[in-house]
């Protein structure tokens, strides 16, 4: 039985110009990149572009990576500060959070309920800004520690423990208002 090699030999090979190493790394965590990218930006077509737009700059990016922390805590912060570099280019948020209606159309399978659940929670999401966004992609998207996700965002723990508790309470709020 052979093992898969670590992220980190596998940065080690690439960065020693190992083309096979760089792509095993890109294929093993290509649907991470674009599942945060998704989250983030809201739309399955950004995400897609991005998603590929992060692939063709990490050989560049890899020396960058210290082994401070893993692999993809790392990358998570690449991918959202991609994320955040693209939205800044745009002049509104319109376009971001165009794609949030896509969720609906990838759980149609599910019963009526849920599909109606998960249509609010997407209203509910766009409603919020975008770091409460962002960590809410990592933390519970992703299932992240609040440690991880902090690593990720540049943020400390404790405010991405403020960040889920101020999400918690603006949905709530919104429910309760949604009810009356």
């Amino acid at each position: 039985m052979r093992m898969e090699p670590s992220d980190r030999a596998l940065v080690d090979r690439a960065l020693a110009g190992d083309a096979g190493a760089f792509g095993l790394l890109v294929a093993r965590h290509y649907d991470r990149i674009f599942r945060v990218a998704w989250r983030v930006l809201g739309s399955q077509a950004d995400a897609e572009d991005l998603a590929q737009d992060v692939c063709a700059a990490l050989p560049g990016k890899l020396d960058g990576f210290r082994a401070e922390a893993r692999f993809t805590t790392w990358l998570h912060r690449v991918v959202v500060n991609a994320a955040r570099d693209r939205l800044r280019r745009h002049a509104t948020h319109a376009r971001a959070v165009q794609g949030w209606g896509d969720v609906e159309t990838l759980r149609r399978d599910e019963a009526r309920q849920a599909a109606d659940q998960q249509e609010w929670l997407v209203r509910a999401m766009t409603a919020l800004p975008l770091d409460l966004r962002e960590t809410v992609a990592l933390v519970l998207g992703e299932e992240m520690t609040h440690a991880e996700a902090a690593a990720a965002l540049g943020v400390s723990e404790g405010t991405v423990s403020w960040r889920m508790s101020e999400v918690r309470k603006r949905l709530r709020r919104l429910a309760e208002e949604e009810r009356a």
